[in-house]
């Protein structure tokens, strides 16, 4: 099979190239090297998928629709995983117009581009933050959505999008809800890492509304396998799939655990406006569609992860 993954070098799109490839399926990675994250990382990432056998790289941005349609012409692509996107929650208060331009334009160029050159299949990257501050838990697919900043108004949209055009063209689209995703090739930025530099360099952890939030951490490796099994199911025109362990964590109980094997000093802060309180996801429905309900439980692998990134220098610098 040959797919293609954007926001390649990115921490999913990194880590499921990785497994495609391992499958001995062709993955075509593209990127635009976006500053918002750290682009040493995104090198470091690419230098590690470039070593790989059937693995082929383009630097594109996905807001040019030109461009695109140049790259796809002669490539054909079985299926599309789009990861490419504007992330943060915080920032999309100060910059909405880059998430209207990355996450809609640019979700909009990939499926123009999918209808022009036939390809059936579109995985696609939404988020658990179009929940918002519910109060209705575990979260079902079909609950009624209460979005409170832009990244999230504009995952939704992209839900959107997927349900119109599934009508309107032959390509099948699986929306992906992604619940704090963690594990190896992680941002700096993402808790998991923010807490190792700060045990690794012996700085404060600050945690934000005093720990006590709530998360439904989902491992990378996890979300390869039940990525990869949904590529090959055949499923409806238009699907939308919590990925979750349904078993969310305290933040401050995590650093606490963390805390019997590492020094890490701890500053409890007030919460951040944009910061949402709980998520725990519904995966029930994913459990039936796939039978895959192995979720790893993150106190199992947070000291494997964190001698992989003791490993990696890139991460302290």
């Amino acid at each position: 099979m040959r797919v293609l993954i954007t926001g390649v070098a990115g921490f999913i799109g990194t880590n499921l190239s990785l497994h495609y490839l391992e499958k001995r399926h062709k993955v075509y990675g593209i990127d635009n090297f976006d500053k918002y994250n750290s682009l040493d990382l995104k090198k470091f990432r690419l230098r590690i998928l470039k070593k790989q056998k059937n693995f082929i790289f383009k630097k594109i941005d996905i807001t040019d629709r030109d461009d695109l349609f140049k790259y796809f012409k002669n490539k054909k692509i079985d299926l599309i995983i789009h990861l490419a996107g504007q992330a943060g929650v915080r920032y999309s208060l100060l910059n909405p117009k880059k998430y209207i331009n990355n996450n809609i334009i640019g979700f909009l160029n990939i499926v123009f581009s999918a209808k022009k050159y036939n390809i059936k299949k579109i995985i696609y990257a939404s988020s658990s933050s179009v929940y918002g501050d519910s109060k209705k838990f575990p979260s079902k697919e079909t609950d009624k959505l209460k979005q409170k900043n832009i990244y999230a108004v504009s995952k939704k949209l992209n839900e959107k999008i997927a349900e119109v055009y599934s009508k309107l063209t032959q390509i099948k689209f699986i929306g992906l809800r992604f619940f704090t995703i963690y594990g190896e090739f992680g941002r700096t930025d993402m808790f998991l890492f923010k807490l190792f530099k700060s045990s690794f360099n012996k700085d404060i952890f600050k945690i934000n509304n005093f720990g006590n939030h709530l998360r439904d951490f989902t491992y990378i490796k996890d979300v390869n396998e039940i990525v990869y099994k949904l590529s090959f199911k055949n499923l409806g025109k238009n699907e939308i799939f919590n990925i979750c362990s349904n078993n969310p964590k305290n933040i401050f109980k995590i650093v606490k655990y963390f805390k019997k094997e590492n020094d890490v000093r701890v500053h409890l802060v007030n919460k951040h406006k944009a910061d949402i309180l709980k998520t725990h996801g519904d995966n029930s429905k994913l459990i039936k569609k796939i039978k895959f309900d192995n979720f790893t439980n993150i106190n199992k692998e947070i000291f494997k992860i964190y001698d992989w990134y003791k490993r990696n220098k890139i991460y302290k610098m």
